[in-house]
C-alpha cells in the first residue's frame, strides 16, 4: 500500500506561512535508516538483538547494559566506545549489536559489524588475482564507518600480517576519533607475562590504543548456548541458576601449552630463550 502522505515519492507536501513546499516524508526516513541497518552486515543470528531484549540477571550484566545505554544517549557525541570482555556465551555480541542498532536507527549513523577473523579472511582474499575486490575497497568502509563493531578480537591466529592489519584499522579509527565497539573472550588479567590475556594476544601498543578509545566492561554469567530447563529464561530463574553455579565456574582453559607459556614468559622478562614460535589456535566467534 502506498504511503498516504507522499504516495511513495518520499516527499510530503506541506504549507508554511502560505507557502507550499515539500519535505522528506517520515516513510522515507524510516526506509533510509532500515537500509543503513541492512548495510551494517549484522549476521542473521544476531539481527534480533536489542538492549531491551537483553536479560541482565546479575550485577555485571546490568552494569554492561548501563554502559551501553549511556553510550547510546551520547550518540554521535560519544568519545569512547566499549571493550566488552568475558567468557563465551555471556552476551557480549548481543550488547554490542544492540548499541549498533540504536545508533543507526536513532541517529542515522553508518555502522558496520565484522567478526575479526572474517574481516581478516575477506582482506586476505583480495590478494587472489581472481578476486576483483581490492584491499582498500575492503578496508575503507571499516576505517570510515561512524560506528564499528569488531567481534571476537584476539581469536585470530597471530602473525606479522595480522598484527599490521589490525593495527592499521585501530590506529586509523583512533586518529579519526571514530566510535568503536569490540568484544573478546580473552581476559584482561593484568599479568604482562600471561600469554592468554588480551594484551598478549593483540600486542601492548594496540591494547594501549583500545584503552583510550574504549571503556573496558567485564561481563560474567551463564553460557546462553548451554541447554536450560523449561521456563528458565526469566531473570529470576537465571539469577538463581547463576548463583548456584557461580562458585563452580572455572577460568577459561589455557589455549597454550605449559612449554609455550614458559617461553613467552621468559621473552617478556627479557631472559635468554630459544626463538619463539608459539602456535596460537583460534577461539569461538559470536559470543
Amino acid at each position: 500500500m502506498a504511503c498516504p502522505l507522499c504516495d511513495d515519492t518520499g516527499w510530503r507536501p506541506m504549507e508554511v506561512d502560505g507557502v507550499r513546499r515539500v519535505v522528506r516524508c517520515d516513510c522515507w526516513k524510516r526506509d533510509a535508516t532500515m537500509r543503513l541497518l541492512e548495510q551494517a552486515h549484522v549476521p542473521r543470528r544476531y539481527q534480533h538483538c536489542t538492549l531491551d531484549s537483553f536479560t541482565a540477571y546479575n550485577e555485571r550484566l546490568a552494569l554492561a547494559v548501563d554502559h551501553a545505554r549511556r553510550l547510546v544517549e551520547q550518540g554521535p557525541l560519544a568519545e569512547r566506545g566499549l571493550l566488552l570482555l568475558g567468557p563465551p556465551g555471556v552476551g557480549k555480541t548481543h550488547v554490542s549489536v544492540g548499541v549498533l542498532r540504536e545508533l543507526v536507527l536513532r541517529y542515522g549513523l553508518r555502522g558496520l559489524f565484522y567478526d575479526t577473523r572474517d574481516l581478516l579472511r575477506v582482506i586476505r582474499s583480495t590478494y587472489d588475482p581472481s578476486v576483483h575486490t581490492t584491499e582498500p575497497e575492503v578496508l575503507r568502509p571499516v576505517i570510515d564507518a561512524q560506528v564499528l563493531v569488531l567481534d571476537d578480537l584476539g581469536a585470530e591466529k597471530t602473525s606479522e600480517w595480522v598484527d599490521e592489519t589490525l593495527n592499521l584499522i585501530v590506529n586509523s579509527r583512533y586518529s579519526g576519533r571514530r566510535l568503536t565497539l569490540l568484544t573478546s573472550n580473552y581476559p584482561d588479567t593484568g599479568d604482562l607475562a600471561e600469554p592468554d590475556s588480551l594484551r598478549a594476544r593483540i600486542g601492548f601498543r594496540m591494547y594501549s590504543r583500545l584503552l583510550e578509545m574504549c571503556e573496558p566492561v567485564h561481563l560474567d554469567g551463564l553460557d546462553y548456548r548451554e541447554p536450560r530447563p523449561p521456563n528458565a529464561d526469566d531473570a529470576e530463574s537465571l539469577r538463581t541458576e547463576w548463583e548456584a553455579r557461580k562458585s563452580a565456574l572455572k577460568k577459561l582453559p589455557s589455549r597454550t601449552s605449559a612449554q609455550a607459556r614458559a617461553r613467552l614468559r621468559a621473552a617478556r622478562l627479557q631472559t635468554p630463550a630459544e626463538p619463539l614460535d608459539v602456535k596460537w589456535p583460534g577461539g569461538r566467534a559470536g559470543s
